[in-house]
């Protein structure tokens, strides 16, 4: 995991209202309770206690078109509405801050410099569902994360944002920070609901949906940090204004993490629909490739989404946009590759990944995986063999759509989009032992 500086073209923040997320992560004092307070911190949440209901909450989420930021992009409200209102049990959010996905660091940002916003999100989300306890769940690594939210969550206690009768309205409400255990599987919520009771990070077989039966089988929301952060500004503005920003299935603004070959590497807000190849060489954002090189190819949404070639670029950054290329937005994190980057060195490092976070649960993902990792690495060291490409389409076909949690596909749509768009290059490997485009990756 890589820590970038934090981008947000502060001129054009100052222009522009539409920027919420990043407006004030520059300020080292945003993490302060009384200088989150002073920019309207936790106004959402008293106006929430004091003037709307429940299904208000749910119905202005709703309306706002607000999509999960964690990768998914299954809608916020209605994620929320599946909660049952005739349960007896105890309910709770869970907010998965167990940011692991190569090339992502945009949630960690909003941990270590606005992590009110986050507690205030979460506060609105648990009020929506009835829930009267919430959980943070860190990746294990992120030791800053980790201390700046429970030093906000004190804050949070000590200022009467949380605790019991909360602001005089009768509900209760409190949170526990939790550190996990540094596995990637854990960013899949029912992997992280197993972690939270104790057990090992292994997803669970559905239905029940956590909706239904989550943590400690009692009803249960997760959502990602970025999507809570943005609840209190719907709340404060109106689902109206958030709508507004974005694409009509597509709503509102999204922190992009740009990373690899290009001049400015960073995290950036922009409006979902904004264009990729801007992004990438527009001077006020990643302007173009670094050292002159030319553009190879890039993942859009993190490593677990396909290739994107020079020709494909000229797309939009939203859900429906990178689907229609044949990609994902994923979590967001663009990762720029350069003319001398050899593609096969670059899978099997993301194979390897891969292989090593499977939980083991799935077959095909526990065997495949492994299998992948190495007849590719087979390949890269210049010992591949005639017919290692087929071998390997054919595993990511046993792989793909067969396994209980998602993590057997973002193994595979790589490689599968890698061989489409450079076959040459692997068939290279294979016939000549060392690598078509840089002689140093060759291992002869």
């Amino acid at each position: 995991m890589f820590y970038s500086p934090v981008r947000t073209n502060a001129s054009e923040a100052e222009k522009n209202e539409k920027l919420h997320l990043f407006k004030y992560v520059e300020d080292p004092q945003q993490k302060n309770v009384e200088t989150f307070e002073s920019r309207n911190g936790y106004s959402a949440w008293k106006k929430v206690l004091s003037s709307m209901s429940a299904e208000q909450v749910i119905e202005e989420v709703k309306s706002s078109g607000l999509r999960g930021r964690g990768g998914a992009g299954f809608p916020t409200g209605l994620k929320w509405s599946f909660v049952p209102k005739d349960s007896p049990k105890a309910r709770y959010l869970c907010c998965n801050a167990d940011e692991s996905e190569p090339g992502t660091c945009k949630d960690r940002v909003i941990m270590e410099r606005d992590p009110h916003a986050i507690i205030e999100g979460m506060a609105i989300a648990s009020y929506a569902i009835g829930c009267h306890l919430m959980f943070i769940y860190i990746r294990g690594e992120f030791g800053e994360c980790i201390r700046s939210m429970e030093r906000a969550a004190q804050e949070a206690r000590d200022r009467g944002h949380l605790g019991k009768n909360i602001y005089g309205s009768g509900y209760d409400l409190d949170i526990i920070v939790h550190s996990g255990g540094g596995a990637y599987i854990c960013g899949e919520e029912r992997a992280l609901l197993n972690s939270l009771e104790g057990e090992r990070g292994m997803s669970r077989i559905r239905p029940p949906f956590p909706a239904i039966e989550g943590l400690y089988a009692c009803p249960t929301i997760v959502n990602n940090v970025e999507s809570l952060a943005t609840v209190p500004h719907i709340i404060n503005r109106g689902a109206s204004w958030y709508s507004s920003m974005g694409t009509e299935k597509s709503s509102g603004t999204k922190v992009f993490s740009l990373s690899g070959h290009v001049n400015n590497p960073g995290n950036y807000e922009v409006e979902l629909g904004f264009s990729l190849k801007k992004l990438i060489f527009d001077p006020a954002y990643g302007g173009g490739m670094k050292d002159g090189k030319q553009l190879k190819g890039v993942i859009p949404g993190g490593a677990s989404t396909p290739f994107l070639t020079p020709d494909m670029i000229d797309v939009n950054l939203d859900y429906e946009s990178l689907a229609s290329v044949g990609s994902m937005l994923g979590s967001g994190a663009v990762i720029v590759f350069n003319e001398d980057t050899c593609i096969v060195w670059t899978i099997l490092k993301l194979i390897h990944f891969f292989r090593h976070e499977s939980c083991g649960k799935c077959t095909p993902c526990r065997e495949g995986t492994g299998w992948l990792e190495q007849v590719v690495r087979r390949i890269e060291m210049g010992q591949g063999e005639q017919g290692d490409i087929e071998k390997i389409e054919d595993v990511c076909g046993n792989i793909f759509g067969r396994t209980i949690c998602p993590l057997g596909d973002a193994a595979v749509m790589p490689i599968q989009s890698a061989i489409k768009h450079w076959r040459d290059e692997w068939q290279y490997h294979i016939d000549h032992g060392s690598c078509k485009v840089k002689s140093e990756f060759s291992f002869q």
